[in-house]
């Protein structure tokens, strides 16, 4: 059965990455945006992975600018305005696709785990958020108003499962 852990991807670097690297911890993977009304949840997903991290917790962030060109910069520019306005250290991957005929493999596999309101396999907008346990499987979906905060019950009952 295929994971999460079974995808490669470029970090925000540019260098290749693969998701095997977090076997065994929760995630919540998510596609983000620096121009976007719910970009201000950065401070939220910042603050879960602070929180939880030490026990065995990361957000993934992947940008994407396929939602009303909200992720215009590069990689260095989305870098730099995570970095400089809000603080975030946990890991960015570089720009990405996530519907379409270019979507990346990962997200393809997540939206089929996982499908949206009403069974929709796309992708609504930015921060469309996915709880992976820690054997790599897709455990739910979070729409991008469900703020990071209102999921710390869920993502430390996760850990602790």
């Amino acid at each position: 059965m295929i994971s999460i852990y079974d995808f490669t991807v470029r970090n925000i670097d540019g260098q290749e990455a693969t998701l095997r690297d977090y076997a065994g911890q929760v995630l919540l993977v998510v596609n983000v945006a620096s121009k976007c009304g719910f970009t201000p949840q950065y401070v939220g997903l910042e603050a879960l992975y602070r929180k939880f991290a030490p026990r065995g917790f990361a957000v993934l962030g992947f940008p994407c600018d396929q939602f009303g060109h909200q992720e215009p910069g590069d990689e260095a520019e989305i870098k730099s305005f995570c970095s400089l306005t809000y603080d975030v250290t946990f890991p960015l991957f570089a720009k990405i696709d996530v519907n379409g005929a270019n979507a990346a493999p990962l997200y393809d596999f997540l939206k089929g785990a996982a499908p949206g309101l009403l069974g929709t396999k796309s992708i609504k907008w930015n921060f469309t958020k996915f709880l992976i346990g820690r054997q790599g499987q897709v455990l739910k979906r979070f729409a991008p108003n469900d703020k990071p905060e209102d999921l710390a019950d869920e993502v430390a009952r996760e850990i602790d499962a």
